[in-house]
């Protein structure tokens, strides 16, 4: 009797990433598509019939700055011309506040540098009154607003004498109710099961908002992620659940989180919710896939998730160096391009910018945000020492302060009193 072969040895397969320092990244995995070739389904579409979308990419813009395809949404102008200001302003902010912290004014910062469209973009799909539910990479949802103050959220980025979250926050953590934005966690993930839960609220209230959840790639790995497309699906909660596919986890691949031999928004369409994958650094393409989104769910269709494929361009925060894990010219060799670039290039084609406006438009920008600065450190920076005053430790937690409370004051203003900390 013939000996049987000997058994194959088991083995794991671990993903590694497509470009290393020295190297130059092969994006060939992006599963690119050409502006204008994904189709654009009904509102009512079924999420198993989106499966094509979640695996293709829905663009817009082309590289001559037409708008082309079915997903090209009827936008004015003057609505472009704002989100370019907002993409710019936002750019100058992060630049500015990366300085800050260089010179030790703050301890800790996150841009979103080359992901500016996609909060942008996506903030003019939305109405007052929906909440968002984001991380700590979508500032332009608040920067794309004319009533929020940069002055109060460098404040925050101090912790201040007039922080408006008086120091109980982490830098970039911001809360702003009446803007829409829930408060920021330093824990990953729970913000996407908040979101289905508040837009679960609404529904159950007859209410009429709606709301948005986001999240990182290498956040879809945790659990919070899978329990709120479980609880989206079942309840069909006026939600969109937006995963920013920036292809890293601080120094951790997408793929490690899943994204290799799937799309993220794939997983969206095994769990029977309808599902889209979008050029993220397209502006307009943003625009449409959030507006589509955001129909659906007014129109009790359920929620959608939508994958928005971008780069980030910079360090995952200010204590990361992205040079020892990635090649440093990625996101110049990214193929989807700069987001600001491209929308520029659109508007100056429908003649509604020029170079000229463009550059002055940064140049003014540049020195309002550099002018809010110096308003914010006449508050108080990290180099002074100037903090919240020590009762802001214990008030707006109860109406009236109980007397365990009052006691515990009481005994840290003694020991601040005497040296103590």
């Amino acid at each position: 009797m013939a000996a049987s072969p000997a058994p194959t040895p088991l083995r794991l397969h671990v993903p590694e990433p497509t470009g290393r320092p020295g190297q130059h990244t092969d994006f060939s995995y992006l599963r690119m598509a050409p502006p204008g070739a994904v189709p654009r389904p009904p509102l009512d579409v079924s999420p198993a019939e989106t499966a094509p979308l979640a695996g293709s990419l829905i663009r817009v813009l082309d590289d001559e700055g037409r708008a082309v395809g079915p997903w090209a949404p009827a936008v004015e102008p003057e609505a472009l011309r704002r989100g370019l200001v907002a993409m710019l302003k936002t750019r100058a902010f992060d630049a500015r506040m990366l300085m800050a912290q260089r010179q030790r004014k703050i301890s800790f910062y996150m841009q979103c540098l080359g992901e500016e469209a996609i909060a942008i973009a996506h903030a003019q799909a939305l109405r007052e009154g929906d909440m968002c539910f984001p991380t700590y990479r979508q500032q332009g949802l608040l920067l794309s607003r004319d009533d929020i103050d940069m002055v109060e959220l460098m404040c925050q980025l101090m912790s201040n004498e007039r922080d408006p979250i008086k120091g109980r926050q982490l830098p970039v953590m911001y809360s702003y109710k009446r803007a829409g934005f829930f408060s920021i966690s330093g824990n990953l993930a729970t913000q996407f099961i908040q979101a289905v839960g508040w837009a679960m609220a609404s529904a159950i209230q007859g209410d009429t908002r709606i709301a948005s959840g986001w999240i990182g790639d290498g956040s879809t790995a945790e659990s919070d992620f899978h329990t709120a497309l479980t609880f989206a699906h079942v309840y069909r909660a006026p939600v969109i659940l937006n995963v920013v596919n920036n292809q890293w986890a601080i120094s951790t691949f997408q793929a490690i989180a899943g994204g290799e031999a799937s799309t993220f928004a794939a997983r969206g369409v095994g769990c029977g919710i309808a599902s889209l994958r979008v050029d993220g650094n397209d502006f307009l393409a943003v625009l449409a896939a959030s507006r589509w989104a955001a129909e659906r769910a007014r129109a009790n269709l359920g929620p959608t998730l939508i994958e928005w494929v971008t780069y980030r361009a910079g360090a995952h925060s200010t204590s990361d160096d992205p040079a020892r894990y990635r090649p440093a010219d990625d996101w110049k060799c990214f193929p989807l391009g700069d987001p600001i670039a491209r929308l520029k290039t659109h508007l100056i084609r429908l003649g509604a910018w020029s170079d000229e406006e463009h550059e002055a438009t940064r140049t003014r920008l540049e020195a309002e945000v550099s002018a809010a600065l110096k308003q914010a450190e006449a508050h108080g920076s990290l180099h002074d020492g100037h903090i919240p005053p020590l009762r802001s430790m214990f008030e707006d937690v109860y109406e009236q302060m109980p007397p365990h409370l009052v006691a515990q004051l009481q005994q840290a203003q003694a020991r601040a009193g005497q040296g103590g900390h």
